[in-house]
This record gives structure tokens, sequence and C-alpha cells, in this order.
């Protein structure tokens, strides 16, 4: 079954304490497929593998322009913090890193967006 993304929030937390619960606008891709780590030997035909370990990227996510907010965020920039993408009764994906956050480029008739780049240092865990 399908589901939407509305009211889907990002919390962030400091150990037990909550920080912050962030209206994001969008989010990255919650995993990654392992490296692929070539085993292929000069008797074979095709190449083989073996998975590698997962290759976890800068997750960036976006969110409208609050002061507040972006105050609280950029306070606890480099921290080791946890985060997690809540789709209500649908779920969570938590997982720990560090952030950063800056106020994206914008045009006219825009509104201020904010991103918050998480460097996770760990799985993602889906309950």
């Amino acid at each position: 079954m399908a589901i939407s993304t509305q009211g889907t929030v990002l919390k962030i937390k400091n150990g037990e304490e909550a920080l912050v619960t962030v209206n994001i606008k969008s989010f990255p891709d919650l995993g990654a497929a392992p490296a692929a780590i070539d085993v292929t030997t000069l008797a074979d035909t095709v190449q083989k593998f073996i998975p590698g370990v997962k290759a976890l990227a800068a997750m960036e996510f976006v969110a409208n322009y609050d002061k507040e907010v972006f105050t609280t965020l950029k306070g606890k920039e480099g921290e080791d913090l946890t985060y997690t993408v809540e789709f209500g009764a649908n779920g969570t994906f938590t997982f720990n890193g560090s952030h950063s956050v800056a106020i994206a480029g914008a045009g006219l008739n825009a509104a201020v967006d904010m991103k918050i780049s998480v460097l996770p240092n760990g799985e993602i865990t889906a309950a």
C-alpha cells in the first residue's frame, strides 16, 4: 500500500533531549546499496561481485526557513545527534550523525529554504 509524504517530519535529539522538530519539504534516500567488490578471476566468463560497505553520503533535508529552528540547528552544528524521519503511523527511520545548516539560494517569488546536511555515522534503523 502506498503512503503520502504529508505529515512527514525530521526530529532531532541530543541523547534523550528533544531539540527540534523540523517540518521538512523533502528528504533524501534513507539507505544505500552496498559497493560492489569485484571478485572476478581470469577463469570466469562473467564478472562476479560480493557486497561491500554501504556508502551513505551526506543526507540533505530541505525545509522552509524558520529563524528559531535555524538558530537552534546552527548552534548544534558538528555535534553527534540522533535524527528520526517520522512518517506518523507509518513508521520511523533513525540514525546518528552530525549536521550543518545553510540558507538555500532563491529567486523571484520563491520561499526562502534552509538545507540541513547530515553526515550519518551508522546504520539507519527502521521501526
